[in-house]
């Protein structure tokens, strides 16, 4: 049977891929693992977590129009060690979140930042 058999990538349409690209390494502390212009003429950067497989790739293709994110339409999650010192890396780097920290009783919390464009990004602190 010929199934899918693994995740490789996500694709993020943006407006301005220097900017997306400086938020997810600056930001998000992703690696840049490689850049093309795909056949088609956009420009493409692979975005990489330090424990993670799958990549995101940024795209930028201005003729198909300006990037315009609905709210609540997707969101990228990401583990942290601490929703609080995350927060003060945030502030440091002049952002902050968007709603949220909303840590629960028994440990772990969640919380959210805007990258550009909009997309929402979720911060995800596991209990201990």
């Amino acid at each position: 049977m010929t199934i899918a058999k693994k995740l490789l990538h996500t694709r993020y349409r943006v407006n301005d891929l220097e900017r997306t690209v400086k938020f997810y390494r600056e930001i998000l502390g992703l690696e840049e693992t490689r850049r093309h212009k795909s056949s088609r003429g956009s420009e493409l950067a692979f975005m990489k977590a330090p424990e993670s497989e799958e990549l995101i790739e940024l795209c930028y293709f201005p003729g198909s129009g300006p990037v315009e994110v609905q709210p609540d339409l997707t969101h990228l999650a990401f583990e942290v060690d601490s929703l609080e010192e995350f927060g003060k890396h945030l502030a440091s780097k002049g952002y902050k979140y968007s709603d949220g920290p909303h840590m629960r009783p028994e440990g772990g919390g969640i919380a959210f930042v805007d990258a550009p464009e909009g997309y929402e990004i979720e911060l995800i602190e596991r209990a201990k």
